[in-house]
């Protein structure tokens, strides 16, 4: 589902400290609730978002009831029909919302008895607020992880493309943001794209236990009535009913878990971000972001500012905090329900729209990225990066790992001294540190005999690298 705002004109709240009763539970209470108290315990600013999964459960919810012989063929069409209804009013925008009645539950059961009378108060037999508002999360939560891992898959297909193109383009590999060993650019992406893949996992894995029916749970106990709560769940597209019905109602261990999932694939887009802004800089001059995914300055002109890469940095610490507060929100609470859980709703809402939208960004960005090649190529000679490779071949010539490492070591000491790299060092020089060095030397000094000699699984061989693309390639076309 889009994950839009629907088009409301809410209601808006009276002024004042006066009292409203509430005709859908006021029978209790000897006087109404306090204006203020009214708009401060309402959700329907924020819980509208659910009204097509209100509706949707409510439909499934009236065909279990006919199903049971609690609804009558009439009444079940009569609601469907004016559910339909009022759900076309809700797109079409021609329904306002109203804070006295709480919250999207009461607004469309007060809008369908409106239309069809006692029939109408008829469709919440069997069923609570509470169980019917952990369906419609549920329900919500499920279409936008399918919308968000769309997005995610985009993204991944990008990355492999553009890990294609660059399969050869030779870039320092950073430890410690330290020049450490030659890598290719295709190496660096399909990097991020193995990240991506684990983070897509967790969120096919969150899924599974999103997809879980609390309808007839009730309000905490289950019902009385002869309901079919697997004839509903199934309705609904659920993998199965909930087991236990305290249990359905009172946890939202799976939206935690969704925002956890969620704070890792931001942190992971948080760390390619922090790349794309180094090497986008005058100082790595390595890419180049297309002019349509940043901004200008308003007095420096010759700025280029990559302004969705920080964007999405700077978004990483919204949607960790939407963890934290959810963590936070469920850590004292008593079984069952508590109002306490309204508050899951806009953090989980934000979560879901603020990962979209960064994904979205990425996928449309990454396509365009440009290689600053002979920038990369330049940078890669600079900081000794082939120094392993030299110690691996002092090795191969039958010296100790340790002996060899003390050795490059004090080959790279006189570079510094003489401003030259490994590579640029005569061989008489460098049999002057080791005598077993020969002509060959040269072959894995180089930056690209560097890069190919690391042709094996996971490697950063151009021939590996294509591979990784083709393997990719086909994970990609079987989810």
């Amino acid at each position: 589902m889009s994950t839009t705002t629907a088009n409301s004109h809410a209601a808006p709240a009276s002024e004042g400290h006066g009292c409203s009763a509430n005709p859908q539970w006021g029978g209790r209470f000897s006087e109404g609730v306090d204006a203020f108290v009214a708009r401060f315990t309402a959700s329907i600013d924020f819980d509208q978002r659910l009204y097509r999964q209100d509706i949707q459960g409510s439909i499934a919810h009236a065909q279990m009831l006919h199903q049971t012989g609690i609804l009558s063929d009439d009444e079940l069409t009569a609601i469907v029909a004016a559910l339909d209804d009022i759900l076309q009013d809700f797109e079409q925008g021609r329904i306002s919302w109203s804070v006295d009645l709480e919250d999207i539950h009461m607004n469309i059961e007060a809008y369908l008895t409106d239309r069809i009378g006692a029939t109408g108060k008829k469709l919440h037999t069997g069923r609570s607020r509470n169980d019917q508002v952990a369906t419609d999360i549920r329900l919500w939560l499920r279409d936008g992880i399918d919308l968000i891992l769309d997005e995610l898959h985009r993204l991944q297909h990008a990355l492999v493309d553009l890990a294609e193109r660059e399969a050869e383009t030779i870039m320092p590999g950073f430890t410690h943001l330290q020049s450490a060993q030659p890598v290719t650019f295709g190496h660096h992406l399909l990097a991020w794209y193995e990240m991506l893949v684990r983070d897509g996992e967790r969120l096919a894995d969150c899924r599974k236990r999103v997809n879980v029916c609390p309808l007839g749970a009730a309000a905490l106990a289950g019902t009385s009535y002869p309901i079919d709560r697997t004839y509903t769940a199934a309705l609904l597209g659920f993998e199965r009913p909930a087991r236990n019905s305290l249990d359905a109602v009172s946890d939202r261990d799976f939206a935690i878990e969704f925002c956890a999932a969620s704070a890792l694939i931001m942190t992971h887009l948080s760390r390619m971000s922090e790349e794309l802004v180094l090497w986008s800089c005058a100082q790595f001059d390595f890419i180049a972001l297309p002019d349509r995914f940043c901004t200008g300055s308003s007095i420096m002109p010759q700025k280029k500012n990559p302004d969705v890469p920080e964007l999405v940095r700077g978004k990483a610490g919204r949607v960790n905090g939407h963890l934290v507060s959810l963590l936070m929100l469920m850590k004292s609470q008593p079984l069952a329900y508590n109002k306490d859980n309204q508050e899951d709703k806009e953090p989980l809402f934000d979560t879901v729209d603020t990962l979209v939208d960064c994904l979205r960004a990425f996928a449309d960005m990454v396509p365009h990225i440009e290689a600053r090649r002979e920038n990369m190529l330049a940078a890669a000679r600079r900081g000794f990066s082939t120094a392993t490779d030299l110690a691996d071949y002092l090795v191969g010539r039958g010296m100790t790992f340790r002996d060899a490492h003390e050795v490059v070591g004090k080959a790279v000491a006189f570079g510094l001294q003489e401003s030259r790299d490994l590579s640029g060092m005569t061989l008489a020089e460098l049999q002057g540190f080791a005598s077993v060095v020969e002509q060959d030397v040269f072959d894995v000094l180089t930056l690209e005999g560097s890069v190919r000699s690391r042709n094996h699984l996971g490697g950063t061989a151009p021939e590996q690298i294509r591979q990784a693309v083709a393997n990719a390639r086909q994970a990609l076309q079987s989810l």
